[in-house]
């Protein structure tokens, strides 16, 4: 129901540019108003997910868009809007959908098992494509018969049924067992997790280029739906409707696609699939036509959309998956955001026909691209917190904040387990750093050369207890697998240490009454 009045909203606003103004410009920046409030928020919102009740967080952001839309409403009925003042309360709208999106993607991995994760994102988004098939068309028809300030009033009210299930919903919230994270601290973590792993940054970068390419269609859409002499808000709803079918058919189908390909070969499929739709629309006049191309490019829409966003959720655990499906929709909507004012420029400066040809043989070169930036299988690492660590009973009174830490691990291997060891220590580097370790080395000594000694940094206590806690599951195969090359007595040998140029009077002081403890 929420996304219902979401698409009218939609058709409202992108239907009254339209009659605002004749630039072509303008009107594909509605769509761009939108998407590049979720490129600059979101990543903010998703370390705000990751860090505080993502229940909340999505309630507020669901209030504020229904004020938001009332207001707009408002605005319209009275005639005061200008395209700039349209063009704000879009931006405002999809600032809420910014702060809304990444906790609501990552709250599908707390209401269903990770085995069920992918059938959950497609049903979420046979939800929503549901809508596009017949909310579109209900737009049009509202915006023709009432007029574009009726479809902003149903959509603010179309938010009262989604805040009534979100008060309903009780989530399993998993007791904190380290500090909370601090908010600029924890955006340049879930940063460096992604750059650090290089199936999510192929990801990324694919959705980034399908969005800007793809975006074309949904931008340039109501120039389409003008162009034809029966053109009107309900064509331009018709036309949506087309695509929305297209839409839940890929999503019908995707099980099915899935088990007989790749992820590779359907996001080929996605990219070429929506790039014949595009170049139709370009290149043809035949409104029938132009309604038949919508079907494929609704599909592949769903395929690749769908695709990358399990992609990203397989690939990341629990305590930052929130922050990479920020990044990831910071990466789709931002190249969505960049294709709408670039192919509404171009469709201003050489016409509507060149732009979506053009974007059509862009979608070409990003399905050809996939033959050296792969998109990754899902991943079958275990990635569920190990739960292994519990913090060492100190014997200096240290704070939470003091730091920097140094860790150093002492190793004894054999010469014959010397190249196994050093491939494991490659892959725990990586691990080390993707957590938060700085300054990572390891160190063989030269007159006991089966010593060996690996030695990293964290900032404070706090995030070393952080550090800890991150480890999962398929990374505790790499610690295993060190252990047992490891020679001396008992587990490798843990130093943690705190560097210290000056002690003040009242820091780290030794717990005289815990010392036999």
């Amino acid at each position: 129901m929420s996304n219902f009045g979401g698409l009218v909203q939609a058709v409202g606003a992108a239907w009254l540019m339209t009659q605002l103004t004749d630039s072509a410009t303008l009107i594909a920046l509605v769509q761009a108003s939108n998407t590049l409030p979720i490129m600059l928020l979101a990543l903010a919102s998703g370390a705000l997910a990751d860090i505080f009740d993502r229940k909340a967080i999505l309630m507020f952001a669901q209030c504020f868009m229904a004020a938001v839309s009332l207001a707009l409403a408002i605005v319209a009925w009275q005639g005061w809007l200008t395209p700039w003042l349209l063009l704000a309360f879009t931006f405002l709208i999809g600032a809420g959908q910014a702060l809304y999106n990444p906790p609501w993607q990552a709250s599908m991995g707390d209401l269903v098992p990770r085995a069920d994760l992918p059938a959950a994102v497609t049903l979420n988004s046979v939800g929503f494509n549901l809508m596009r098939s017949v909310g579109p068309a209900a737009g049009g028809f509202i915006v023709a018969a009432f007029g574009a300030a009726a479809a902003f009033a149903v959509n603010a009210v179309s938010y009262v049924p989604l805040l009534g299930a979100l008060f309903r919903w009780r989530p399993n919230i998993a007791p904190r067992t380290a500090p909370r994270e601090e908010f600029l601290p924890a955006v340049a973590a879930g940063l460096r997790y992604v750059f650090l792993s290089p199936n999510l940054t192929k990801v990324i970068g694919r959705a980034a280029l399908f969005g800007f390419a793809a975006v074309s269609v949904m931008a340039l859409l109501p120039l389409v739906a003008k162009s034809h002499p029966e053109g009107g808000s309900m064509l331009f709803g018709g036309l949506l409707g087309c695509f929305g079918v297209g839409a839940i058919a890929g999503a019908a189908l995707n099980p099915r696609i899935r088990a007989r390909f790749d992820n590779e070969n359907i996001v080929r499929v996605a990219f070429a699939g929506f790039a014949l739709s595009a170049i139709v629309l370009g290149q043809t006049q035949n409104v029938w036509l132009h309604a038949v191309a919508l079907l494929p490019a609704g599909a592949s829409w769903v395929l690749a959309l769908s695709l990358f966003n399990v992609t990203v959720q397989l690939s990341t655990p629990r305590w930052v998956v929130a922050r990479a499906l920020a990044l990831y929709q910071t990466a789709t909507f931002g190249g969505m955001a960049a294709g709408s004012w670039i192919w509404g420029s171009i469709a201003g400066a050489y016409g509507l026909g060149d732009a979506l040809t053009a974007a059509g043989i862009v979608l070409l070169v990003g399905a050809v691209i996939g033959h050296w930036f792969r998109a990754p299988d899902f991943g079958t690492a275990d990635l569920d917190p190990v739960n292994r660590f519990r913090e060492p009973a100190l014997r200096i009174d240290l704070r939470g904040r003091s730091g920097p830490i140094m860790v150093m691990v002492d190793y004894q291997i054999a010469q014959k387990d010397v190249p196994e060891f050093l491939r494991l220590m490659q892959l725990r580097r990586n691990i080390r750093r993707r957590d938060g370790a700085r300054n990572w080395a390891l160190l063989r000594d030269l007159e006991h050369p089966d010593q060996w000694s690996e030695s990293y940094h964290i900032a404070t206590w706090d995030e070393y207890v952080r550090h800890n806690l991150r480890r999962t599951k398929s990374d505790a195969e790499i610690t295993v697998a060190l252990r047992a090359l490891h020679q001396g007595e008992g587990d490798p040998l843990v130093h943690r240490m705190i560097e210290r140029d000056s002690v003040g009077p009242e820091d780290d002081l030794p717990l005289i009454g815990k010392m036999d403890v």
